[in-house]
């Protein structure tokens, strides 16, 4: 039975976790062989992607083991360039094992927005008399997904201002982000509107904030294997704090996306529309943090998190990235939805791993060790200076680009 409890996993050489992963995943040779090469983007993809391409920007992609979701083990690549995230992710779904992450996701549902300027004072009631009309027209748009179950399946019609309303066209988009299909379908139903309303339309755009497309993951961390019930009491008590103040709260979910991003770049998907629908989900009721930790009767950390997770398998660089493409085989999700459960469960543990950090020995204990091989490296060490260099400073308690160079000098010398 394939497990992704890997012991020493980090401690490996690249090519020894390039085979792990492949056997896990059942990767061919080739794809085995484009994640040695550090080079997965032909230019001549990189040119049809983009406009102006010049070459690429590469970050590294880790991956992070130990994570059973759903019943499921699970290794799950992360696309990030910031330390210690995939160290964070890996160790707190090791604290959640065996019983793991339990994830669900609602259906994909998107908003497609249609600004209607001026429109007469029964414009409302006209719009819902049209319903039908509207949704046929939007689906003749796509037959496609319409086949495959999706399509346009409800209106929504509100008054914002004396002159202004908004209508939303609610289409459930299947495996794909949704954003092509959507906003085809917002532009076709706009001069229908038009004449509905008599008024003008604006704006025809999708909407990040994907109330209706939500991912769900929930913990249960038990005391012992977490540092004991002064542990749980901490993180709540950390949790909490975010809770009542703002300023914490942003970098509160800020953690919560170093997973949730990590995951959302690796695939090909949007994540600064996956970033926008997150924090103005926060929003909604006043700036709050995306997770809920509470300490259970018998002295264990239960953590909830819930939050708009608009992503998808097929459509976009998720079909044209090559790398998206292997990040998606090594995860064997096979629904859009299943891919936003993982997302959610990975921003959960993430959240965790920050929280207990924070809340025990302080967050620079861990990263600022991992922090010091970059140092080393912008010093100029190379080779195994790297790690010679990162232990010295660690040791001494100064991380720090000219003790760094201090350092490099004095073993050059000797």
């Amino acid at each position: 039975m394939k497990s992704s409890r890997i012991p020493g996993f980090y401690k490996m050489p690249i090519e020894e976790r390039v085979k792990i992963v492949k056997e896990f995943a059942g990767l061919s040779d080739e794809e085995a062989e484009m994640l040695l090469s550090f080079c997965a983007l032909p230019k001549d993809i990189a040119n049809i992607m983009i406009e102006n391409v010049v070459g690429s920007m590469q970050l590294p992609l880790g991956i992070a083991t130990n994570f059973i979701i759903n019943g499921r083990e699970l290794l799950i690549p992360m696309a990030i360039e910031e330390t210690s995230v995939v160290a964070a992710a890996s160790n707190a779904a090791k604290m959640a094992r065996p019983d793991g992450f339990k994830a669900k996701a609602t259906e994909p549902v998107m908003i497609g927005q249609i600004q209607i300027l001026n429109p007469n004072r029964d414009a409302k009631e006209k719009i819902l008399e049209h319903k039908d009309d509207i949704i046929s027209l939007a689906n003749a748009q796509d037959k496609i997904l319409v086949e495959l179950g999706g399509g346009a399946k409800d209106i929504e019609a509100k008054w914002l201002s004396d002159d202004m309303m908004v209508v939303h066209l609610l289409v459930d988009v299947r495996d794909a982000m949704g954003a092509n299909a959507v906003n085809t379908m917002a532009e076709a139903v706009a001069p229908l509107l038009e004449k509905i309303t008599g008024g003008k339309a604006l704006l025809r755009i999708i909407s990040n904030l994907a109330i209706y497309r939500l991912a769900e993951a929930e913990v249960i961390y038990r005391k012992e294997n977490i540092g004991g019930e002064d542990v749980v009491d901490r993180v709540v008590k950390a949790y909490e704090f975010a809770v009542l103040d703002i300023f914490r709260a942003a970098t509160h979910n800020k953690g919560i996306m170093n997973g949730i991003d990590a995951v959302v770049i690796a695939t090909g998907n949007d994540w600064r529309a996956v970033e926008a629908g997150a924090h103005a989900y926060a929003a909604m009721n006043g700036y709050k943090p995306l997770t809920v930790w509470e300490k259970t009767e018998d002295g264990n950390l239960r953590g909830r998190i819930k939050l708009p997770l608009a992503v998808g398998i097929v459509g976009g660089a998720t079909k044209v990235h090559p790398m998206a493409k292997i990040c998606l085989k090594i995860m064997g999700v096979k629904t859009a939805k299943e891919l936003a459960e993982i997302m959610a469960a990975v921003g959960l543990a993430q959240n965790f791993a920050a929280l207990r950090a924070l809340a025990t020995k302080g967050i620079q204990a861990g990263h600022m060790k991992l922090h010091a091989q970059n140092i080393a490296v912008m010093a100029g060490a190379k080779g195994d200076e790297i790690e010679v260099v990162a232990k010295k400073m660690i040791e001494e308690g100064k991380i720090r680009m000219d003790r760094a160079k201090e350092i490099l000098e004095d073993i050059r010398k000797e």
